[in-house]
């Protein structure tokens, strides 16, 4: 099983006063049970490096960026392309372009969900650990 890494899922592993921190620990632990494959993308990497240390914790960030050992699939040109329309296509959503290169990758790569607490993934019609795992 092939699982997309979201960097909402990865904040919520990092940070233990994150609202999700208890169910995404529980998530990563059902997962590693299940033997998934992790999988981020280096546009996710640049992402949640951000996010963290936005929230004051550089750290943590640092730590994170320099000790990850999860698989890091780069952002194809195509996955571009296809961010690109999504974006143009849905007008009455607020997809960020990583989330929306995330959904090209998803679809491009056959990923069996996406670890997430984005509500975006969802409203695009792909299956979450919430959905996938409970």
């Amino acid at each position: 099983m092939r699982v997309f890494v979201d960097s909402s899922a990865l904040v919520a592993l990092i940070v233990k006063n994150d609202e999700n921190h208890e169910k995404a620990v529980s998530c990563l632990r059902l997962m590693t049970e299940n033997r998934a494959e992790m999988v981020i993308s280096n546009f996710v990497v640049a992402e949640a490096y951000n996010l963290l240390a936005a929230r004051t914790y550089p750290g943590k960030a640092r730590q994170w960026l320099l000790t990850n050992t999860w698989t890091v699939e780069r952002v194809s040109l195509v996955d571009e392309k296809e961010a690109t329309k999504v974006i143009e296509k849905y007008i009455d959503k607020d997809f960020s372009y990583t989330d929306s290169t995330s959904f090209a990758m998803i679809k491009r790569l056959g990923f069996d969900y996406a670890f997430t607490y984005d509500r975006h993934f969802e409203q695009y019609g792909i299956a979450t650990q919430e959905s996938s795992l409970y």
